[in-house]
């Protein structure tokens, strides 16, 4: 088997993006480290890739995007629009799928390291904040706390929230409940039950937040949801992305409940996607071009060194639909 950049850093016990530093003789380094590092690659026979270090002192012009689910309506359309904005700006992309696979993740970020991108889109977070930090190479984050050095694009997700609660407490609505996945509350996304929350309190609706964790299987879900608007009984569902939203519906027709009469659902992503093929669907809409835009904008400051603040919020609006 052909050694690999991450077999010679492995065996010499120092990150991949070192190794790819010795080879490349960049940035300063110990002898010591060096000599770990060439001991190792002649132990595995490891052939440096000879387009990497041709790219020896030049941006490579590549960035890194690396996103949980890109089979997802959400995160595909999403991308989309980065890779024709970083396009416009000259740079080629490196898609990245987690699958929310901490392993997958961390070799991704090896592998970014290793062959020297310019910079780095992140929307998964499965590893811990130092895995992160050693990374060389620019950052911006969307919906995701990184590590406290790393700027955040997000839409508004509390107001989003918010947004959510008082529309459907608008349409008369008496037992709400929120269908939410499993993201980390420490970031931006968990604002939406923050938001749905903070309008709902005090209120004299009957309020409900329930997980359906995102890694189950479509089966599992299905059983899920069908399981909660049989015992919960509610005639407003919030669901906080719209595929779930759009199989709440399915599942709400299947046991005869009527949408709108019966059950009024709201979903949160607005995708134009949903817009054209799904305009029954009432849903939060995040500004998805402008999102990237602004990542892109964001990340090439920070490459070229200038000054980025740490959050960045964009507005949301509502897009009425048949459901409520």
């Amino acid at each position: 088997m052909v050694a690999k950049l991450t077999d010679v850093a492995a065996l010499a016990g120092v990150s991949p993006t070192t190794v790819s530093r010795v080879i490349n003789k960049k940035g300063y380094l110990s002898q010591k480290t060096i000599d770990k590092v060439q001991a190792a690659m002649r132990e595995l026979g490891y052939q440096p890739n000879s387009l990497a270090r041709s790219l020896q002192g030049k941006s490579s012009r590549l960035v890194g995007l690396i996103f949980p689910n890109t089979s997802n309506i959400f995160y595909a359309e999403l991308i989309e629009y980065l890779e024709r904005a970083l396009f416009k700006k000259g740079y080629k992309v490196i898609l990245c799928n987690s699958e929310d696979d901490p392993q997958k993740e961390q070799e991704y970020l090896d592998m970014l390291g290793a062959n020297q991108v310019t910079g780095i889109i992140s929307s998964s977070h499965n590893l811990g904040i130092e895995a992160y930090e050693r990374v060389e190479a620019p950052i911006v984050a969307f919906d995701r706390n990184l590590a406290p050095h790393i700027p955040i694009i997000s839409s508004d997700n509390f107001e989003g929230g918010k947004l959510a609660a008082a529309t459907l407490q608008k349409n008369g609505c008496q037992h709400i409940v929120m269908l939410t996945g499993n993201d980390n509350s420490d970031s931006p996304t968990g604002l939406r039950q923050l938001g749905f929350l903070y309008q709902t309190k005090g209120a004299s609706q009957t309020v409900e937040v329930v997980k359906v964790p995102n890694n189950l299987s479509p089966m599992r879900r299905e059983m899920a949801i069908r399981s909660i608007l049989a015992s919960c009984e509610p005639d407003g569902i919030f669901a906080s992305d719209d595929l779930t939203a759009i199989l709440t519906m399915k599942i709400a027709q299947q046991l005869g409940r009527k949408v709108p009469d019966d059950l009024k659902i709201i979903g949160y992503d607005g995708t134009s996607f949903i817009e054209t093929y799904y305009p029954q669907l009432a849903t939060i809409k995040q500004p998805l071009k402008e999102i990237a835009d602004l990542c892109v904008d964001v990340l090439l400051a920070e490459i070229h060194h200038e000054k980025t603040n740490r959050d960045y919020v964009l507005p949301i609006s509502l897009i009425p639909g048949g459901s409520l």
